[in-house]
């Protein structure tokens, strides 16, 4: 990483390396949020430079424009395959938005890049992004809507999400809108140890397909969770002209009070249905014996949020994905907030320090 000066003698412009660490699209949603909520303008390079098809896909041009959007950045090479940016932001600032990934490509990553720069903001956003909602190397939406606002919930944070279409791999189609009500400052997140499960959760849905897939999944969670607490499961057959497609989804999450700690998998053709609710309850399971307070996914995801919240933040977690290593690096070079991770008999300590 280095530092350069705008033309015109304004703010020094922070070089990030796309390619570092996981070096994925993840870097550069995290980069241009976090940029956008401290006004920092930041050059990322060799973006996905290791990736098949290097550069910008159509998601990740869609989560900057949305950025940009709430701040009013000036925005240099944002476009689709494009292997460099630049992003200047302005004042952030709420108001009404609308935002097509124009693909499947997913609408909770961009979702992701827009969280925590709106925020920031301090006034209330509303956003309707248009795209796919459960497709492959993505959460599904339900898993964002169970697991991770129930954990900014508890950090000060009040959105609500409406679905009004599905959208799956390849056709897309599906349309969410994201009501955020104004945040004055986040609270730290302090879960050193998980407390006794409450209970343990399965939604399971499925469109353009037969009911038996969403109960196939669910049966065969419901089989991996036993001996558990008592679980509550619901199943959702979505009408046909609720999506352009068919696709599905089974999202699990074990309620504690102190915590939400969430699985997912998204419906694949060729894959059966009994392997994607046996993967979710599994890794589901080994979060709760393991004893983490965050699970993989959302342990990554709040980072950026922790690294905001006024406050230390400690939780546990099974293990720090290369995706959360990454977000680390990235985040102690645009904020001041430091990591410190402390390996355990079963998976790791995370003290997060603004």
């Amino acid at each position: 990483m280095s530092s350069r000066t705008l033309p015109g003698g304004s703010r020094a412009v922070i070089e990030i390396d796309g390619a570092h660490g996981e070096g994925g699209g993840q870097l550069v949603r995290t980069a241009v949020s976090l940029a956008a909520a401290r006004g920092v303008p930041v050059r990322i390079v060799n973006i996905r430079a290791r990736r098949r098809v290097p550069g910008l896909a159509a998601q990740h041009a869609a989560a900057v424009r949305a950025v940009a959007a709430l701040c009013d950045a000036q925005c240099d090479g944002a476009d689709v395959r494009s292997t460099s940016l630049t992003f200047a932001p302005g004042r952030l600032h709420g108001g009404e938005f609308a935002i097509d990934v124009g693909t499947a490509g997913s609408i909770t990553l961009v979702l992701q890049a827009m969280l925590p720069a709106a925020v920031a903001s301090g006034e209330r956003v509303a956003v309707t992004i248009r795209g796919g909602t459960d497709v492959p190397a993505a959460p599904p939406l339900d898993y964002t809507c169970w697991v991770l606002l129930p954990l900014l919930a508890r950090l000060g944070v009040s959105a609500e999400l409406a679905i009004a279409r599905r959208g799956y791999y390849p056709k897309g189609g599906g349309e969410v809108t994201l009501v955020l009500q104004p945040v004055s400052r986040l609270a730290a997140f302090n879960e050193p140890t998980l407390g006794a499960l409450t209970a343990i959760e399965i939604r399971s849905h499925v469109t353009r397909l037969a009911r038996e897939i969403a109960l196939r999944m669910e049966g065969a969670a419901r089989a991996e969770l036993a001996p558990a607490p008592p679980v509550d499961a619901a199943i959702e057959v979505c009408d046909p002209r609720f999506a352009l497609g068919p696709g599905g989804a089974i999202v699990l999450r074990a309620l504690s009070a102190g915590t939400v700690l969430g699985s997912a998998q998204v419906a694949e053709r060729g894959v059966r249905a009994e392997r994607l609710g046996q993967t979710a309850a599994r890794v589901l399971m080994r979060d709760v014996h393991g004893g983490a307070t965050l699970d993989l996914h959302a342990a990554d995801q709040m980072l950026v949020f922790l690294a905001m919240a006024r406050g230390e933040s400690v939780f546990r977690a099974s293990s720090i994905s290369s995706h959360a290593a990454t977000a680390m690096w990235l985040l102690q070079r645009l904020a001041p907030v430091r990591f410190d991770v402390q390996p355990t008999a079963q998976g790791v300590f995370v003290r997060v320090r603004p």
